[in-house]
């Protein structure tokens, strides 16, 4: 049974890695957008340009959505919600938007677009992200 939902998770995981690969293809192609979750909100947010918000709003809906379809098609389980308590969500939300702001992007804008172009800027951006939350994870789970 172990091997078969591990066959399954590693499916779901290669088709989602496509999925987002062709997505962010298709953003650059199409629109001219490096695909950025915090640039896609933000950016909408600060122009108020309701002809630049609609592929906003479907973008952020499916980021939603596509779990939701994922979750009852392939009967794939939902993560569970940290037990750390809600302080730390914020506290943690906070430091992301902090660090999203510092770095002119976030792991996504970075890590698959940003990487995929080969910017340094997005390479050395990414092993930072990635670095921190190691880091966090560690901190966190053993000395706090």
């Amino acid at each position: 049974m172990d091997i078969l939902f591990n066959q399954q998770i590693l499916i779901a995981s290669v088709i989602g890695g496509l999925l987002i690969g062709v997505a962010a293809v298709m953003m650059f192609a199409f629109l001219g957008h490096i695909t950025g979750i915090s640039g896609i909100l933000f950016q909408g947010i600060n122009k108020l340009n309701q002809s630049d918000n609609l592929w906003r709003l479907f973008f952020l809906a499916g980021l939603i959505i596509g779990p939701l379809i994922a979750h009852n098609v392939f009967n794939l389980a939902i993560p569970e919600a940290s037990n750390k308590g809600p302080i730390i969500a914020i506290v943690a939300g906070l430091i992301v938007g902090y660090g999203t702001r510092v770095g002119s992007g976030c792991t996504s804008g970075h890590g698959i677009c940003g990487i995929s172009r080969l910017s340094m800027r997005s390479v050395t951006a990414t092993l930072m992200f990635m670095a921190t939350g190691f880091a966090t994870v560690f901190i966190v789970n053993h000395i706090f």
